[in-house]
């Protein structure tokens, strides 16, 4: 396992690297509802765009997609949160854990278009699933009302062009049954594809 770790690290650092001769490298993802443009910000946080490109560089979406959606409606705890979720359908991440990296350290804010890195403890994120904002959802930043904890999401990127196809995505048939408590009415029925991921 120690190997397959640092293996898995040496290809982050390396991706990183690479990602710093582009300050701002653009992602693009061609989902079966439309494309996607992000902006990434390795230079405000390396070590969850560096996971991001990575799996970008290394097919790791493709054939992935999308499979969660929430609104103000079916946000179990009535803060209006609005956002789509994707990545690996599995849920499953192919690296290991990102150390967390706070939006007060990146300057960066869980607001309309940005994307954010999701996780369930602290220095649990992978870029194996991710978020798009599609509302002010700033209780996500670092200090905001969402976890107990009070450490936020990392963001680490912006939706350039094609908001108006995660709008889309967010407003597909839901399924009546979700694989995990508190996301009742936020998986999708079908979901949608991402047919390919690369850098623009």
């Amino acid at each position: 396992m120690k190997p397959v770790r640092f293996w898995l690290g040496a290809a982050l650092a390396a991706t990183a690297l690479t990602a710093c001769s582009d300050k701002t490298p653009n992602v693009i993802l061609e989902t079966s509802a439309g494309e996607i443009e992000i902006e990434v910000y390795p230079d405000k946080a390396p070590l969850s765009a560096a996971d991001f490109l990575y799996h970008v560089d290394n097919g790791l979406y493709d054939g992935q997609g999308f499979y969660r959606v929430v609104t103000p409606q079916t946000d179990p705890l009535d803060m209006g949160m609005s956002l789509i979720q994707g990545g690996r359908l599995d849920l499953v991440p192919v690296t290991a854990a990102v150390d967390h990296e706070p939006t007060g350290a990146s300057g960066l804010t869980n607001t309309q278009g940005s994307v954010t890195m999701a996780r369930d403890e602290v220095d649990s994120g992978s870029a194996a699933y991710f978020f798009i904002n599609l509302g002010d959802n700033s209780f996500l930043d670092e200090g905001g009302r969402r976890n107990p904890d009070g450490a936020g999401y990392a963001v680490f990127g912006h939706v350039i062009s094609g908001l108006d196809v995660a709008r889309q995505i967010q407003s597909g048939r839901v399924a009546a049954t979700t694989p995990l408590a508190g996301t009742e009415n936020q998986f999708l029925e079908a979901p949608i594809i991402i047919t390919k991921a690369y850098r623009k």
